[in-house]
């Protein structure tokens, strides 16, 4: 970016601080658009929550996404606006993972286990460090988030499709029980 370029995107904010919160909304807003979306039309809580990995893997692929991951990093523990507002982001999709986590214990379609908030913070960090991991490598990084997450999740495995991981744990669990 040449100097004049950069001095009329910094003449739109009042400062660094307020760019970097703009730019922390715009990610959130196109996160849900591309992958939250997906989310919502998952019927079954399980197959939404691997939908989720999947989508925030393909979602990291792209250098912008990155910069929310960064931004947490950079400002975790500090009481400052920008934090405060990617820690609002971090902490919103903890709490719908929790709720997808809890509606699938209740519909048997994944195993009991770990306190629900526990398993979303574990299914979080799955995705994000392993999508972080892997950047780049596509189309791989896709399926081994999601077996990452399967992982959190407490299934024994993660074949290819979400029908396929659900068919295999209800199996596994009827096998056992």
């Amino acid at each position: 970016m040449d100097v004049r370029a950069r001095g009329a995107l910094y003449h739109q904010f009042t400062g660094k601080q307020d760019l970097a919160l703009a730019v922390s909304a715009w990610i959130l807003d196109t996160w849900r658009q591309e992958v939250g979306r997906l989310v919502e039309q998952e019927p079954d809580p399980l197959a939404a929550l691997l939908t989720l990995a999947r989508g925030h893997a393909v979602y990291c692929r792209r250098d912008f996404a990155r910069v929310a991951m960064a931004l947490r990093l950079e400002f975790a523990g500090q009481d400052h606006p920008v934090g405060r507002e990617v820690e609002k982001g971090y902490r919103m999709l903890v709490e719908r993972c929790a709720g997808l986590v809890a509606a699938g214990r209740a519909a048997g379609s994944n195993p009991e286990g770990p306190p629900v908030g526990a398993v979303a913070l574990a299914f979080v960090g799955a995705i994000e460090g392993t999508s972080i991991a892997l950047a780049g490598q596509a189309p791989h990084d896709e399926s081994l988030v999601a077996a990452a997450a399967a992982g959190a999740l407490g299934l024994t495995a993660a074949p290819d499709g979400p029908a396929n991981r659900m068919a295999h744990h209800r199996t596994t669990r009827r096998s056992t029980s």
